[in-house]
């Protein structure tokens, strides 16, 4: 069964990128492909020149809120892993978790799903919030039904580096802006993923925000979903450049 998957993960990868694009058009699903780069570090509070390198995506918002706040990601990978970064309008930090792999969903968050083989309905969920606390889980999801696992060992080189804060706006009125860098080192995804994924590779993954400024839960995402956050079978396609 292994061997199977992993051969169908290598078809993937070597289908031609026309193809790929089509057949995700035909179901209405993204396709992105993931710029490389050379890695960087993050200066806490401060967004990184680099990121203006790369090309930005809109988050769409899936329920209503007469302010129409708007929220960017970015993605690009290195030699060591694979970076992500937030941009959102933000008025208010709705969170009650004063810790990290607290419940962070029932409070505003920026989430990251990436599946390194489509073959296999098995995929990481990142969340943080904007005080900087993170729930880390690896999901397996079998006929639609899913339990979040923690990694093990979740330390060292396995963990996600991150700079989440919220900036004032120059003007001095609202909005703010809520503001996220991650690095997800490969070393987690092991051994779903032992290195830098070669150029051509295919994943599939999903960007996602919640916020509960309003007292309603508002949701966005790169690729809709119709219920769950965990629809895999419409995530997006992620292509290595």
């Amino acid at each position: 069964m292994i061997e199977k998957m992993n051969g169908f993960a290598t078809f993937w990868s070597w289908l031609p990128l026309s193809w790929i694009a089509a057949s995700a058009a035909a179901q209405t699903l993204p396709v992105l492909r993931v710029p490389y780069c050379q890695d960087f570090p993050f200066a806490e509070g401060q967004v990184s020149d680099r990121w203006q390198a790369f090309p930005e995506y809109e988050l769409k918002m899936l329920d209503g809120d007469s302010r129409k706040p708007r929220t960017h990601f970015r993605i690009a990978y290195s030699d060591t892993g694979i970076y992500v970064q937030f941009t959102g309008d933000e008025w208010t930090i709705s969170t009650e978790a004063r810790a990290d792999f607290e419940d962070l969903f029932l409070g505003d968050v920026y989430e990251v799903f990436l599946q390194p083989d489509p073959a296999t309905p098995l995929y990481l969920e990142y969340e943080v919030n904007a005080r900087g606390h993170e729930l880390v889980l690896l999901v397996p999801n079998i006929g639609g039904r899913f339990m979040g696992w923690t990694p093990w060992k979740y330390t060292g080189d396995r963990k996600v580096r991150k700079n989440s804060w919220v900036a004032e706006n120059p003007s001095g009125q609202a909005p703010l802006t809520w503001h996220a860098e991650l690095f997800f080192p490969y070393t987690l995804f092991r051994p779903l993923c032992q290195s830098k994924p070669a150029k051509g590779t295919v994943w599939k993954g999903n960007f996602y925000r919640i916020d509960y400024d309003t007292g309603n839960r508002v949701k966005w995402a790169w690729t809709p979903i119709n219920v769950s956050f965990h629809e895999f079978a419409k995530y997006g396609t992620l292509i290595f450049d």
